[in-house]
Order: structure tokens, then sequence, then C-alpha cells
């Protein structure tokens, strides 16, 4: 948004060429930067600037475009918004409606323009990466590739059920065996893709969650990693009566910190035991579990780091010092000792929740689609349907179908409106 240094204001359609006569005076050479002088329609000069014209449908639309590299400042924009909105058939774009309009010409499938929604949402590396291999059309290229496998599959069906008198044509149970053969490997290379992480933790943030019993140093260790006061610190057990959230990123990872009511048996009041609930549900919800109290008491969490906290208060005390070395570190957040240390184990178990460098992740719409087709693909051996091209067939049909809502060439209009609207105005 004006002030810039630059402001770009993109028409699309079939009005864009008439637009950038009535600005420029002129077409430029498609597909070239040229410096003009802008008036509107009186003849009194707007700006000086770089104009392009792009012919369709080679644009980033499918449509002929025009774009106006203006200067930046409020007043510059303003004017040259105001002849465009003059014009005739033309108006200010709906928001997301650039990137519906390449979807609608086959330019980007609804899988990248999800990955865009994301790359424009994105606030950590990770998030960017993800997003960015899902823009560039990773996952489109993926589900394209079994596209074709399930037509080559469907080919030979089709083959032998309307064909099957023809001398070329393979018949028999070695058909259906062959069918089967390329459904079980195809619903194998699905099923690789559902056991990777979903994108939502990537997008979302891992939940990382801090829990212990009553003055055990967790409003601390939060204050700490978040560098602000976010909780309040008192040495009056049950101060903490809620899950405070905060978001962070470590090493361009995105995560979601809590700080938890103190965990204990009895409480004295209902209050602060509407809080030990909340704090027990984060506990069972979490990604990754930070305990800070006795490694007996731990709740069982297959990613817990146990952490032997306010090391300044308890060094000397032989007793406390014999629980700590049970413990996975020991730390203190007032003094930052073993702080470091628990940034790498974080990070270290958040890696293992994410997908490898390089590997892409699917949304739950996606995740979704997917299973179905492959459960469309997955037979069982010595069914009926295990010698039946007819059943066989339609079930390749079906699983196209369910690849198909990934990449949006079938029943999703539903869901493009509510998609298109996460984009900024005119993006």
């Amino acid at each position: 948004m004006p002030p810039a240094a630059i402001g770009v204001v993109r028409v699309s359609g079939p009005q864009a060429g008439v637009a950038l006569e009535a600005l420029a005076g002129r077409l430029p050479e498609p597909r070239r930067a040229v410096l003009a002088e802008l008036t509107d329609a009186e003849g009194a000069p707007l700006d000086r600037a770089l104009i392009l014209w792009f012919p369709g449908p080679a644009t980033a639309t499918g449509e002929d475009l025009a774009e106006l590299h203006l200067h930046g400042g409020r007043a510059v924009v303003a004017a040259v918004e105001a002849v465009l909105e003059a014009l005739p058939r033309l108006r200010r774009a709906e928001a997301g409606e650039f990137t519906r309009r390449a979807f609608d010409h086959g330019r980007i499938d609804l899988a990248e323009a999800e990955g865009l929604a994301d790359l424009l949402a994105a606030e950590t590396e990770g998030q960017r990466k993800q997003a960015l291999g899902m823009a560039s059309g990773h996952v489109s290229r993926v589900v394209e590739a079994w596209q074709e496998q399930l037509l080559t599959l469907m080919a030979g069906a089709e083959a032998e059920l309307n064909f099957a008198d023809e001398d070329d044509v393979e018949v028999g149970e070695s058909v259906a065996q062959r069918l089967r053969d390329g459904m079980g490997a195809l619903a194998g290379e699905m099923d690789a893709w559902l056991a990777r992480p979903a994108a939502e933790v990537i997008a979302e943030g891992l939940s990382v969650v801090i829990a212990g019993p009553p003055n055990a140093g967790k409003s601390t260790l939060i204050n700490a990693l978040a560098k602000s006061e976010l909780a309040i610190v008192s040495p009056v057990a049950g101060t903490t009566r809620d899950v405070i959230e905060t978001a962070l990123a470590l090493d361009g990872i995105a995560m979601r910190f809590s700080d938890t009511a103190g965990l204990r048996a009895e409480s004295a009041d209902a209050i602060e035991m509407i809080g030990i609930d909340r704090a027990k549900a984060a506990v069972e919800a979490a990604d990754i579990l930070l305990w800070l109290g006795p490694p007996k008491e731990a709740p069982e969490h297959p990613r817990a780091i146990l952490i032997a906290a306010q090391a300044d208060r308890w060094a000397g005390d032989t007793a406390v010092e014999a629980e700590a070395a049970r413990c996975d570190l020991a730390l203190s957040a007032a003094t930052g000792e073993g702080m470091d240390r628990l940034h790498r184990m974080i990070v270290e178990l958040a890696h293992t929740l994410l997908p490898r460098e390089g590997e892409a992740a699917l949304r739950r719409r996606q995740r979704e689609a997917l299973a179905e087709a492959k459960g469309w693909l997955t037979v069982e051996a010595g069914s009926r349907e295990a010698g039946d091209l007819i059943l066989l067939a339609e079930r390749l049909r079906l699983a196209g179908g369910a690849l198909d809502r990934i990449t949006g060439r079938a029943g999703v209009e539903e869901m493009l409106d509510t998609l298109f609207g996460r984009f900024c105005i005119g993006k």
C-alpha cells in the first residue's frame, strides 16, 4: 500500500489494452518495459512511469494484461486509479480475483493457488519453503503423474471390455491381475504421501506445551523464550490459571508455545481446577512437551523433554541434583543456563514432525481426497471385485475423480470463493 518507492497497478481482461492506450496514448511492444507519460482524459499529466503490455493468453491470468509501474505516492496512485475507474467496463479487482482468473483460464491449478495463498501468508522460513514448493507445482506434478497412470490402466480395462474379440487385445484373468497390480502400486505411492506430516503443522505451527507443578518456573521459561513478559511470575501457587499461548519461530520453524496452569491434585478454588483441566488437555494435544517437574510425575508423551528447572536455586542440594540427573537437561531461565541446549533439543524434535528438505506436504483437503483415491484403488484379494473388469474400471474412474479434486478439476466450486478470498485486494 502507498506510500512506497514504486506502485504497481495491474489491469487484466479484454479492456486492458484500451485502458493502457487511454493513459499512455499507445500500446508498447509486448513484454518490454517502456517509459511513458501518463495523462488523464483532458491530457493533464499524471505521472512518468514504466508501462508493460502482455497480450493473452500467455499471461499470468490467461487474459490481456497491462502493468503500470508508477511512483508510489498516494496521490499518484489514486489519480491513476481514478482515471481507470472512469473508463467504461473497468472496475476494481476483488480480493484474489487475478489468481482466480489464472485458475479459471488454466494458468494454475487449485493446489498451486493454495500454495500461493500460503506463500503470501508465510511468516517463517519453513512456511516459505513449503508454500513455494506447492505454488511451483510440486504436488500438481505428482498428481498429474498418478492421473496418467490411471488413464493407462483405464485404457487397458476399456480395451478388454469393448474390444476383447480383437487379436491384439489381451484377455482373461491376466488383464484383471495387471489392473490390480497397477492399482496396488499406485495405492502404495499414495499411502507414502499420506504418511508425511500434514501441511497444517507448518502453516499453523507446532504446539509446544510447558507443563509442571505450581511454581516450577513455567511462566519464567515462556517469558525467557519469548523475550517478553507474557506471563505473570509470582511465588504464589496457582498464579497461572489458563493456557497462555504465544507464537514463536525457532530456526525458521513456526511454533506455538503454551504456558499452563500448575498441575496438582488439589486446588484452593474451582477456577484454578478449570485451568488445570485445560492444562491437561493441552498436554495431551501437544506436539512437544516441556516438563518442569519430578521425572516420575511426567505425563506419558512421545516427545517430552524433561527439564530440571530453576538450576540457579538448587545448586549444591544433593537430593535435588540426584533427581535432576534423571532429566534431559538442567536449566535456569533466569540466568540463561541451558537455554541454548533447550533450543537445540526443541528444534531437533520439531524436525521429526516436519517434512524432510525438499519434501512437499499436503493440506487437509488434499489428504482427504488422496485417501479417498487410495481407498478406491485398494481391492481385497479374492473378493468379487478382484476379477470383475467393470467394477475395477469403475474404481479407477472414481479414484481419478478424487485426484481431480486436488488440482481443482471437479467438485470444488463451493470451496473456491473461500480460498480466493484469502488473497489481498487485486492479487
